[in-house]
């Protein structure tokens, strides 16, 4: 087990909103989710947008790069996410050279079948 195994911001979360598009867009393809690994890997998905995470870890705190593409294009950039209060959590995404969003994320709770 990695040392990264003890911090809170681990696992799948659901990106429920952000400054810069609407519920709709970012749900435009999937549901729009953020993977946070203690593997020193993530995965991030909305809107068109698919990119995988290279992590580094504090315990209320995460900080990435990441790469991928949205329709189709090659993006990457840097960010963080940060443990809220309220046991959300907030990640200021980057792409470089271009714009920042600031998404909010809730802990996505797995269910199994009856």
């Amino acid at each position: 087990m990695s040392a990264a195994s003890n911090y809170r911001l681990l696992g799948r979360w659901r990106i429920i909103e952000a400054d810069l598009w609407d519920r709709d867009y970012i749900d435009l393809c999937e549901p729009a989710t953020i993977i946070i690994g203690a593997n020193g890997h993530g995965e991030i998905a909305f809107g068109a947008m698919q990119a995988t995470l290279d992590l580094g870890y504090s315990q209320s705190m995460i900080s990435f790069t990441w790469s991928g593409f949205d329709e189709m294009d090659e993006v990457s950039g840097d960010g963080h996410a940060e443990l809220l209060d309220d046991g959300s959590i907030e990640i200021t995404f980057a792409y470089k050279y271009s714009d920042v969003a600031i998404l909010k994320a809730k802990a996505e709770i797995s269910s199994t079948a009856c």
